[in-house]
């Protein structure tokens, strides 16, 4: 009987080991299946939606992720992404998408992005060349000189840009400084989330490529959640000249508002 009694303990512990072993492996499991979600590379093929060509150098952008790719020659493109992800592509011409991430996409694998073009219609632009007459006082006077200068306040990594369209840059400056608390508050202090994001754009090298060839803003706005004249609005408070603003390519305006951010948050550290 004592044997007897002696099993049935075996059995019971034994019978409750391999329960949690299950329930371990189990877990163990969802875990890895839900990591491999949240790390899934999306696979596609982008083409012309009117004649099904295929399009290489498309601009592809995860917004949530803050990650991006340009399709090859074939069309194709990859990019780590998970369930719910926003994809933002754009190309020159063509309106730009926004694609939901999906449990089928990453089901199913490949699934074919289909973009329109735009109906660009080009203004008629008059080249006027400047008439010079040889005598150089005069010369001096018609041709257009364009006075942009960057002031550095010690302390601070970068500088502000000014110009003959700002003419009072250096007070202004002087302002943000002795008045730190309504410096750019109503356009960083009210734009966390948005804000963060500049760090991850600046770090990633593929971001950084992609908006060096991009004029048009689309993909910060995009990413920054943020309006043409919001950056615009940015730019102006921290003193960027309107030449520079108008004629800088992306990079060029996400290290200007990254760099005036930084300002912003050193001005507003004890605060």
């Amino acid at each position: 009987m004592i044997k007897i009694a002696f099993c049935n303990v075996s059995t019971r512990n034994l019978i409750l080991f391999m329960k949690k072993y299950i329930l371990l492996i189990a877990l163990l499991f969802i875990a890895a299946y839900s990591f491999a979600q949240d790390n899934a590379t999306i696979k596609g093929v982008v083409m012309n939606d009117a004649n099904d060509n295929l399009m290489e150098n498309v601009n592809i952008v995860n917004l949530n992720q803050v990650k991006g790719t340009i399709t090859n020659e074939k069309g194709e493109f990859s990019i780590k992404a998970a369930v719910n992800d926003t994809l933002f592509f754009s190309y020159l011409g063509f309106k730009s998408l926004r694609v939901r991430v999906t449990n089928d996409w990453l089901r199913f694998g490949d699934i074919k992005v289909k973009m329109t073009e735009l109906g660009i219609a080009l203004e008629e632009v008059v080249i006027r060349p400047i008439q010079l007459t040889g005598y150089v006082e005069i010369d001096a006077k018609l041709i257009p000189v364009y006075d942009n200068y960057r002031y550095r306040i010690s302390g601070l990594s970068t500088g502000y840009e000014a110009g003959n369209s700002q003419p009072g840059a250096v007070s202004k400056v002087l302002n943000s400084i002795f008045n730190p608390a309504d410096f750019l508050y109503n356009v960083f202090g009210k734009r966390p989330k948005q804000m963060k994001k500049l760090r991850q754009m600046k770090e990633s090298d593929e971001i950084r490529n992609l908006l060096q060839s991009k004029f048009d803003r689309e993909t910060l706005m995009a990413v920054l959640q943020l309006e043409r004249v919001d950056i615009d609005e940015i730019l102006n408070k921290c003193s960027f000249s309107k030449d520079f603003i108008r004629t800088a390519n992306d990079l060029q305006i996400l290290d200007a508002i990254s760099g005036c951010y930084e300002e912003y948050k050193v001005l507003n550290r004890d605060k």
